[in-house]
């Protein structure tokens, strides 16, 4: 009989307690209405999100002493969580604190500063939250997108920050030579995707690694042509297909998304940016914000209401694909024949520089008829095809995160490695290696939830975990690359230092791509709470 390290059996016996929580709290809200009961609400979905990683974590911990070790820390951090959010609350739960009591001697296990401190040895040693266990094609994968990274990217990351630089060229055309931007695009017009079971798995590492050098000068490049690819390939007619995706998976196209407004932020269904049918055009009119590299894109994915009956909701709602030509710089403007004008203007942003995020304001715009999204077909159609998109994005966007946090990592070992401090190493110290430890727990239950949400998404489903991987993995960010920063003292704070960049980078994760308390109450709640 197979040995399971004790570790391991702890882990497993904390993490069903952990859900058979969850589901009897989501039993109980359900027939308290969720949308009244918003605050337990936001707080059980982000215990979800922890628990099922925290689960993923079981396999994973079955690799070897580090693995397990690492699930068994993770999973006493999930239980100590859903303690301390449902202290005194516990009626609004529907739960009981003694169901945690059977759990308390593997929670205190995993929780032990001994035990933390012997996690955290081997993070000092390897710089690495654990093995990861690709295979041989996607480690291939992995160490190539890493070279490039480290030759191209992290040389001028600091600089592109600091003076809010565009993208080198070089770095947007060494990607598209490697396929970067077909990824998910399929191998039949022109991208990498063949169906296998890992096809989205691919996008994850690799997006891993471009994150880790730099999330706004490499990490994001792959998110629009994602977002665009995927509504084209599931939308578009033939022809559309045929006309725009070789030119997205070869990098000759760069995208842009155009669906944020001013006033409605995630409540998409509201947009008010208009599409008027004038013969063989339609007519866009309105403003769009958060169009993230909008300046260099020579396509924006559009998302417009064709029924001016605002009443009709989501289901008056189409995706344009609007051609424009590639701007350098912060600001831009082009006109049409007949007084049509798009005009950009980069909003300033304390992270996430070099793609830069702009307001767009469409004037008259004319766009072909055959430029929307599946053409009559796609009237009404528009919402859904966003909302199948951003699941692609959500999935990526942690994966950002973790090439965020396993920098964070790697900055805060080097760094207390090699800082002196009262006669001894800063790595030396117990809350240095608790800390070290915890990020590494972290990082380790993110990225095997990242590969699980892919596999998922690329059978079918995958919708409530890919958005639970976004949810926890972006919360997680922010701690992780905090602690980083606190762990490197006066010179965290100083720009010179990259950890600086990275916590400041991070903060945008939990906004964008579904804001974190809309995913928590409106996408995982709902699915947690639906009969």
């Amino acid at each position: 009989m197979e040995h399971t390290p004790p570790s391991l059996a702890r882990a497993r016996a904390v993490v069903e307690v952990l859900e058979a929580a969850v589901d009897k709290a989501a039993a109980h809200l359900a027939s308290q209405q969720p949308e009244e009961n918003q605050t337990v609400a936001y707080d059980l979905a982000a215990i979800s999100s922890a628990v099922a990683a925290a689960a993923e974590l079981l396999d994973y911990g079955a690799g070897g002493r580090t693995e397990a070790d690492l699930a068994l820390l993770y999973a006493a951090d999930v239980a100590a969580d859903l303690a301390g959010r449902m202290a005194g609350r516990e009626s609004l739960w529907g739960l009981d604190r003694s169901a945690m009591d059977g759990i308390a001697v593997h929670v205190a296990t995993g929780r032990d500063p001994a035990f933390l401190e012997r996690v955290a040895e081997r993070v000092v040693a390897t710089r690495e939250a654990g093995p990861r266990h690709l295979s041989e094609e996607l480690q291939l994968v992995r160490s190539t997108f890493r070279g490039f990274a480290e030759d191209r990217i992290l040389p001028v990351a600091d600089r592109i920050h600091r003076d809010d630089e565009d993208i080198p060229a070089d770095i947007i055309d060494g990607l598209a030579g490697m396929g970067c931007f077909g990824l998910s695009i399929p191998a039949e017009y022109g991208g990498c995707a063949e169906g296998g079971a890992d096809e989205l798995l691919s996008m994850v590492v690799v997006t891993e690694e471009l994150s880790r050098a730099s999330l706004g000068a490499a990490g994001s490049l792959i998110t629009r042509p994602e977002i665009l690819g995927t509504a084209i390939a599931r939308g578009g007619t033939e022809e559309q297909k045929r006309r725009w995706l070789p030119a997205i998976a070869a990098g000759e196209k760069l995208c842009g998304v155009a669906v944020t407004e001013p006033d409605h932020g995630s409540d998409v269904a509201r947009v008010t940016t208009s599409a008027i049918r004038d013969g063989d055009d339609w007519v866009l009119n309105g403003v769009k914000t958060w169009c993230t590299f909008a300046g260099r894109a020579h396509h924006l994915l559009v998302l417009a209401r064709t029924d001016p009956d605002r009443t009709a909701g989501h289901r008056g709602l189409a995706l344009f694909v609007v051609d424009k030509p590639s701007f350098h710089g912060h600001e831009w403007r082009v006109t049409q024949d007949g007084g049509g004008s798009i005009e950009g203007r980069a909003i300033r942003t304390l992270g996430y520089r070099g793609m830069h995020s702009f307001e767009v304001g469409f004037n008259r715009w004319r766009v072909p008829a055959g430029d929307l999204i599946g053409m009559d077909d796609g009237l009404g159609r528009g919402f859904y095809l966003q909302m199948q998109a951003f699941a692609n994005a959500r999935l990526q966007t942690a994966a950002r995160a973790v090439g965020v946090m396993q920098s964070a990592l790697e900055l805060a070992v080097n760094y207390t490695r090699q800082r002196p401090l009262f006669g001894r190493s800063l790595a030396d110290y117990q809350l240095t290696r608790a800390k070290i430890a915890r990020m590494a727990a972290l990082i380790a239950a993110c990225r095997t939830f990242a590969f699980a949400a892919a596999r998922a998404v690329t059978a079918g489903g995958g919708q409530l975990e890919a958005a639970q991987v976004k949810q926890l993995a972006c919360r997680a960010a922010e701690w992780v690359t905090r602690e980083a920063q606190q762990l490197h003292g006066g010179y965290g704070y100083a720009e010179e230092y990259s950890i600086s960049r990275l916590f400041v980078d991070a903060r945008v994760l939990s906004i964008f791509e579904g804001a974190d308390e809309v995913l928590a109450l409106r996408v995982i709640t709902r699915q947690l709470t639906k009969s």
